[in-house]
Order: C-alpha cells, then sequence, then structure tokens
C-alpha cells in the first residue's frame, strides 16, 4: 500500500508552492509578469472593466473566463451606482492581497487557520477631488486594515499577517506609490 502525503494546507496546495519557489530560483525570468485591464465608459460616472489575459511564466495566458468589474459612483456623487467606487476596490484589492498572502505563508509555514477575516476602511476627503482645496489630496489620508485570525498559536499568526504585509504586492504599491504613465489617443 502507497501513502501520499496530503499537501493541502488552508486550501493551498503547499507542494505546487513550494514547487513554483524552486522553479523561479531556478529561472528568475518565470517570475516577471503583466497583468492588464480594459476598460469601457458606459455613461455618466459608471464604467466597466474586464481582466482577462495577461503575460507570465514567459508566456502568454488567460484566465478559465473574462472577469468583468462595474465602477461608479453612489447617487450622492452624481452616479447612478451600479458598483462600487474605484477608491473602494483599492480596499477590496489591498484585503484580498493580504488574504491571499496569509493563505500562503501560513500554509508554508505549517500554520493552521480556521478563520480569517478582515475590515478595511479609508478616510478621504473629497476636497482634494474636487478641486476645491490644493491642501488635501486627491487619494486616502488614511487605510485601517484590521484582522481577525483563528487556528494555531496566536504568535505565529501575528507573524504570519506581518509576513503577508511585507511581501503583500497592493500594500506596496498603496504605500510605495508607483510610476503611472498615461499615454492618449484623442485622434
Amino acid at each position: 500500500m502507497t501513502t501520499t502525503e496530503n499537501t493541502l494546507r488552508n486550501g493551498v496546495d503547499t507542494a505546487t508552492l513550494f514547487a513554483t519557489l524552486d522553479a523561479v530560483k531556478g529561472d528568475p525570468e518565470i517570475a516577471k509578469f503583466q497583468f492588464r485591464a480594459s476598460n469601457r465608459w458606459v455613461s455618466g460616472t459608471h464604467n466597466r472593466s474586464t481582466i482577462h489575459d495577461f503575460h507570465g511564466a514567459k508566456q502568454e495566458m488567460a484566465h478559465r473566463e473574462p472577469f468583468t468589474f462595474d465602477a461608479d459612483h453612489p447617487p450622492v456623487l452624481v452616479g447612478s451606482d451600479q458598483g462600487p467606487t474605484p477608491v473602494e476596490y483599492v480596499l477590496h484589492a489591498l484585503a484580498a492581497c493580504l488574504a491571499a498572502g496569509i493563505a500562503n505563508i501560513a500554509a508554508a509555514r505549517g500554520v493552521n487557520l480556521t478563520e480569517v477575516t478582515s475590515t478595511v476602511e479609508g478616510d478621504i476627503d473629497l476636497m482634494g477631488i474636487l478641486g476645491l482645496d490644493d491642501q488635501v489630496r486627491n487619494g486616502y489620508q488614511g487605510i485601517r486594515v484590521s484582522f481577525v485570525l483563528r487556528g494555531d498559536d496566536p504568535a505565529k499568526l501575528r507573524k504570519v499577517v506581518e509576513q503577508s504585509r511585507r511581501r503583500s504586492a497592493v500594500y506596496d504599491v498603496v504605500t510605495a506609490g508607483v510610476p503611472v504613465s498615461i499615454d492618449v489617443d484623442a485622434g
């Protein structure tokens, strides 16, 4: 009788995770990815993004199916409330990136999770966006993330969250910024 070790921990296939790490160590070019989103204005402040294809692991790839996301403003901000505001997507992206990191890091470290929930709050003053006060930034003035984690030893869980924060791509984009170039074809 052959016994196989279960490589799933917290829903993460740890064998695949470690194989990916080894592959990237052997060929760092595998780690270079380009993610893409296309967006189309619908009406007013309502617009729709589609995310499907991307480049990674030295090849063109695609998700199983295209994902579409609507964004809009609520009526109080002259919108029709057809989706979250773009800045709310930033909060979702931060929460999702940190949660995925927690799952992967906990699995890699042999830490069991039974619950991971978070609340993300961002404070924004519209005086900047509306052009009414140049001293007020256009984006969030502060973001707070609160986690509830259950599973193994609380000290281990805190270390997992800290490592997730250190390795989160979205946390890095939000806190360190990234150069953004804009090209316009207005013809």
